[in-house]
């Protein structure tokens, strides 16, 4: 007998497997309530799909077909960009009322700070009329496709527990990102490409690692898949030296022989998510480097975006992200880091460094919004851009620099969301005059997760995954978030 063999492999596994079993029954003492507890707690629930990745309709019809997600990792200051004060200019380095210092937590600040007004002109733009900065002209041309969302607040102040509470809606590891949510609830029209793909730019990972993108208790299979730029844009996917297609293929077919006797006498979906996963893999071996592929893109578009092939750029990425939502790809995250602005040094100041950072993504985000409208993209395709929190209305002065900087702030941020079911040309919210609170319109983050997962055609409060014995939800198990239907067309 050949002992490599598919049919004596299987006969092998399952020995070995049923004798495990019995031999846990008969020598633990407590073996029957350990099985139970680990049922209970560690295995998910069955999702009932033989194919985790086919497409599923949602329970109602949602104006969002994907998603891209513009992440600015570090959080960009929202009075240089999107939220004008004229009072903070006029107070400009005077120092900070009493009444915003007391009893508050800041990250770095010491002592009685003083206020800091933007260095940075504004100008009415869009049909609302919002005043944007100087430091953003393109975006100008296509803020009528934009909510900005001035009110939005955050619950923490650090920069890993924030990224975590915005893309999976608790402030620690162990949860799923939004675009795992959307995978596991709406599958992917494109069966050669990853539902949820991730790409990274400024030279390093956001602060909360690949966590952002996991799959948390959902099977791995939605976890999101990083996408890189280069000769091999997925690790692992290739094949090793001297293994060609054809072997690839005979290696595959045996594993998956194995693994369906395990999924049929077991139930687990982590062995259904294992055989797709594979398959997956498989098919993105061509699939990936085509789609990730821009010289496929006329000379006017590459131009267009700022981008340039072959490399890693903020401007890159955007430009793929039309590609990935055109190929079927249900939700883009973009990390783009840089944007943590203390003002140790001319290498994150405001007035040296932040505006660097505008320009590297100024054009490539007015050229995707202009590029999906263009192709009849944009109703069916939403846009999200923001940070993990604010920043303060005070300069921070950490160790006495002279540079200028603002510290980490959760009471208020800005954001703004383009496309599919938004509005567009309107600004929603308000801080109070020194930009240090929420005055009008709160929008907690629950209740962006809550209109992204509504504009995808989700009811937010019922979509869940049985987990630990609960119903888990994105937006927590509290009552409250909200969908924001003011700015939803």
């Amino acid at each position: 007998m050949n002992p490599f063999s598919t049919n004596t492999l299987c006969l092998q596994t399952e020995k070995v497997k049923l004798r495990t079993r019995r031999h846990f029954l008969r020598e633990s003492p407590l073996a029957l309530g350990a099985m139970s507890l680990l049922g209970a707690s560690s295995s998910p629930a069955n999702t009932g799909f033989d194919r985790p990745l086919e497409p599923r309709p949602s329970r109602k019809p949602g104006k969002a077909k994907a998603v891209i997600y513009l992440h600015m990792s570090g959080s960009p200051p929202q009075q240089e960009l999107f939220d004008y004060k004229p009072k903070l200019i006029e107070f400009n380095l005077k120092p900070c009322p009493d009444e915003l210092l007391k009893g508050k937590r800041f990250a770095f600040i010491k002592g009685h700070p003083v206020l800091l007004g933007t260095p940075f002109e504004f100008a009415k733009r869009g049909p609302s009329g919002a005043m944007i900065s100087s430091l953003l002209p393109h975006f100008h041309q296509v803020a009528h496709h934009a909510t900005i969302i001035r009110s939005m607040r955050t619950k923490e102040f650090n920069h890993a527990p924030a990224e975590l509470y915005v893309h999976t809606g608790e402030n620690r590891p162990g949860f799923p990102a939004i675009g795992a949510w959307a995978t596991y609830g709406l599958g992917s029209p494109n069966a050669n490409l990853p539902g949820f793909i991730v790409l990274v730019s400024g030279g390093t990972d956001p602060t909360a690692g690949k966590s952002v993108w996991g799959s948390g208790f959902l099977p791995s299979v939605y976890q999101g898949v990083q996408c890189r730029s280069g000769m091999e844009p997925i690790f692992y996917v290739a094949d090793p030296a001297g293994i060609d297609r054809t072997a690839r293929r005979q290696s595959l077919d045996t594993l998956r022989a194995l693994n369906e006797i395990e999924a049929n006498q077991f139930g687990d979906p982590e062995t259904r998510t294992r055989i797709e996963q594979y398959e997956l893999a498989f098919r993105m071996q061509t699939s990936v480097p085509e789609v990730m592929d821009i010289n496929r893109e006329t000379r006017q578009t590459i131009d267009m975006y700022g981008a340039q092939p072959g490399q890693a750029s903020f401007a890159n990425n955007c430009l793929l992200a039309r590609r990935m939502v055109e190929q079927g790809v249900r939700y883009v995250q973009l990390f783009d880091w840089g944007w943590d602005t203390h003002g140790t040094g001319p290498g994150d100041d405001i007035v040296t460094a932040l505006p660097k950072k505008c320009k590297e993504i100024d054009r490539p985000i007015a050229a995707l919004l202009s590029d999906l409208e263009r192709r009849g993209m944009l109703e069916d395709v939403l846009v999200v851009w923001g940070g993990e929190f604010g920043r303060t209305s005070m300069n921070e002065a950490r160790g006495g620099s002279k540079y200028l900087g603002r510290d980490h702030h959760p009471h208020c941020m800005s954001i703004w969301m383009a496309g599919a079911g938004i509005k567009g040309g309107m600004a929603y919210g308000a801080t109070d005059e020194l930009g240090y609170a929420v005055a009008e319109n709160p929008v907690e983050v629950h209740d962006l997760q809550a209109t992204i997962l509504h504009l995808m055609g989700f009811n937010p409060n019922t979509f869940s995954y049985p987990y630990q014995g609960l119903g888990a939800r994105l937006i927590g198990p509290e009552e409250g978030p909200k969908v924001l239907d003011k700015i939803l067309s």
